[in-house]
């Protein structure tokens, strides 16, 4: 007679846990992301209609004569219904996919790292890294890894988040605890950075142009949040650590690698680095110091093609612009290396048959693409978004506020802004006539409602489909768990938009108010009217 195994307690869940749990389940019953955004793009569609025979209309915040603004002044939406709407949608149909900005991006990107990844080096480099490393200072590097990498642009999008899921495993964690740790990183810390990135140069813009409404003379420079960028890179590698390793991977608990593609889990990936690999991580060390070496002759000297031609300037230049095609010449010279001293790259076919099987695996991203890029364009034709926009800033208006405290309701506000119109750019192009006057009016200086802005629209771009690279990074996720469903992805980043926006709101009303410290190099926190 054998013994009955002694039954094993339940691990007791706090509130919070249950509560994510709730909206892993609510966010389940959501159909597949292809069929969720197909139905969206129709949804919008029936809106336009119903919108454009209501009548209705809010007053354009932006100047006369701006292009875009209507002569009367108003934002209407625009009807997919009528006869023109069905002939727009039609006859753009292929071109909102073939345009729409994260797909190029990614299939260039995918060329070079599909070298890397067959030729070896990937798992190579990523079993050098982090066998030795202690565990939870991986999970900090991965982000502020993730963090650090908005000044390349979409690089953190595109390598950084499944590395870090390939870095996970072979460390024998949840996968999808590593990218969600370097996806908190890259897009909900995306306004935080130790450099001036190329966002920096835009919004300033944008936000000058909406002060010279009150004051003609104004100038906002692209260093005008810095300070408070910097300071706020620590915060959100913090913030985002502790989340990870106290909240996100105890739910996630032990990884189960059969619900994973075959093809993504490399045995290998715990091994320690045989002679021959070592010699290939020699000679991709070689090819990067050529490739960096290259880069640096672009930008760093006077003469450098890829500064600015016209402002020499190095930031708001070509290079960032184009650095996507850095990424591809990056891996691709390191992979080639490695693989001719391991053996596994000989000869032109090699390379071209890595690129081809690299975007093979990209089929679902793909597909999930076409009908995300309808309803984005959709969206932006119908103007439901800046709308949306105008009225959620009207409602703050409203309220009446004119102490700091304004400034947690202005950052909620962009927050939830964030979630239906993702661009950084094009949210601030329609809310900063609104809100920077506004706050203008009531003693408060630009600089420091741009930095209370990017709060707002970093901190829910890891739970919102409409953020660009939300579809691909869902794609990422389900080769690991090809039941994963869009309440899961929502449920497990939603604890750092959580705590993202308590306590980075909590340090900007600190940072200002309380220590009365400059948000950048000769910004002010005030403004007298």
């Amino acid at each position: 007679m054998t013994n009955a195994p002694t039954p094993q307690p339940l691990k007791r869940r706090n509130p919070f846990t249950r509560f994510l749990d709730t909206v892993e389940w609510l966010g389940n019953f959501l159909p597949h992301p292809v069929t969720l955004f197909a139905i969206l793009a129709v949804g919008i569609v029936l809106l336009s209609g119903i919108f454009g025979w209501m009548g209705l209309a809010v007053e354009d915040p932006r100047p006369a004569g701006t292009r875009g603004v209507a002569e009367d002044g108003m934002i209407r939406p625009v009807s997919l219904l009528n006869a023109d709407g069905i002939r727009m949608i039609f006859t753009n149909l292929v071109t909102n996919f073939t345009s729409f900005a994260p797909l190029g991006v990614v299939l260039v990107a995918m060329l070079g790292v599909g070298v890397a990844e067959r030729s070896g080096l990937l798992s190579a480099a990523v079993r050098c890294m982090v066998l030795s490393a202690p565990r939870h200072i991986v999970t900090v590097a991965i982000v502020f890894a993730g963090i650090v990498s908005n000044t390349a642009s979409e690089v953190g999008y595109v390598v950084l988040i499944p590395l870090a899921g390939a870095i996970f495993y072979a460390l024998d964690r949840h996968p999808l605890a590593g990218m969600a740790a370097a996806f908190a990183g890259v897009s909900g810390g995306y306004s935080a950075n130790v450099l001036i990135g190329t966002i920096d140069p835009l919004l300033a813009g944008i936000t000058q142009e909406a002060a010279r409404l009150i004051d003609p003379d104004y100038v906002v420079v692209a260093t005008a949040n810095w300070y408070f960028m910097v300071a706020s890179t620590f915060l959100i590698m913090v913030v985002g650590s502790l989340v990870s390793i106290f909240i996100v991977e105890p739910k996630l608990g032990k990884y189960d690698s059969s619900r994973a593609e075959p093809t993504i889990l490399d045995k290998r990936m715990m091994e320690r680095l045989s002679d021959d690999e070592k010699k290939g991580l020699f000679w991709a060390l070689i090819a990067l110091t050529g490739v960096l070496g290259l880069m640096a002759l672009t930008l760093v000297p006077e003469w450098g093609v890829f500064r600015n031609p016209e402002t020499g300037d190095r930031i708001n230049s070509p290079f960032f612009r184009g650095f996507v095609v850095w990424i591809l010449i990056f891996f691709i010279a390191t992979g080639y290396a490695y693989g001719r001293a391991v053996g596994t790259m000989r000869t032109d076919r090699d390379v071209i048959d890595s690129m081809a099987k690299a975007l093979a695996s990209l089929g679902l991203y793909i597909v999930l693409v076409f009908f995300a890029a309808q309803f984005v364009a959709f969206f932006g034709w119908t103007k439901l978004g800046a709308i949306g926009a105008v009225t959620g800033a009207e409602f703050l208006k409203d309220t009446g506020m004119t102490g700091p405290m304004v400034f947690i309701f202005f950052i909620l506000m962009c927050a939830v802004i964030n979630l239906s119109l993702g661009s950084a750019s094009a949210q601030w192009a329609v809310t900063a006539p609104i809100f920077v006057p506004m706050l203008m009016l009531i003693g408060y200086a630009p600089e420091a409602i741009q930095a209370a802005y990017r709060i707002g629209d970093s901190t829910t771009n890891i739970i919102t489909p409409m953020m660009s690279y939300f579809g691909l990074i869902l794609a990422w996720a389900t080769r690991y768990d090809k039941n994963l469903g869009v309440g899961t992805m929502i449920a497990i980043m939603l604890p750092y938009t959580t705590f993202f926006i308590i306590v980075w709101s909590s340090f900007f009303i600190l940072w200002t108010f309380t220590l009365g410290l400059p948000v950048g190099p000769g910004s002010p926190t005030f403004y007298k009217p």
